[in-house]
């Protein structure tokens, strides 16, 4: 893993993630690599992350059917991406100049994923509480190794 580069970010999501591959590797090693460790390997691992090339994968996924069983899932997607961007922007430096953007994407996914997500239908209803859970207790960043990061849920 420490070795991987030039990650594709045009596979994602792929089918009906609800999990991003990228985000799970980068929250991983944000939480082995020092930080500034962490922000040389994610410029090696994402080069393009904040290119014009990223953008569309950057974008929330919308979904437009609240009781789609795989659209559901896009809904997690957003979920679990505002809490792994939360734990990658925990451990940048805070001059890194990714930052910005990455607050912004952050808090559009988290917003489209609080959407709708308490729903009576099965489909959402009995997973997706454990992301939001997950994302509003800001669940396993290690605030020692950052003292100074806040997060976004103040």
């Amino acid at each position: 893993m420490g070795s991987d580069r030039n990650y594709p970010l045009h596979f994602e999501p792929l089918g009906y993630d609800f999990v991003s591959p990228c985000l799970a590797e980068a929250d991983l090693m944000q939480r082995i690599l020092s930080p500034t460790d962490f922000a040389n390997w994610l410029t090696d691992f994402l080069p393009h992350f904040l290119t014009e090339d990223a953008v569309n994968w950057l974008q929330p996924v919308q979904t437009n059917k609240p009781n789609d069983y795989l659209q559901s899932h896009f809904r997690g997607l957003n979920l679990s991406r505002a809490w792994m961007l939360e734990a990658i922007i925990s451990q940048l430096p805070h001059n890194d100049s990714r930052l910005d953007t990455l607050r912004s994407v952050t808090v559009l996914h988290r917003q489209c994923g609080l959407l709708d997500v308490a729903s009576d239908h099965y489909s959402s209803s009995h997973w997706l509480g454990t992301f939001v859970v997950s994302l509003v207790t800001a669940r396993g960043l290690d605030r020692d190794r950052n003292p100074t990061w806040t997060g976004l849920n103040n």
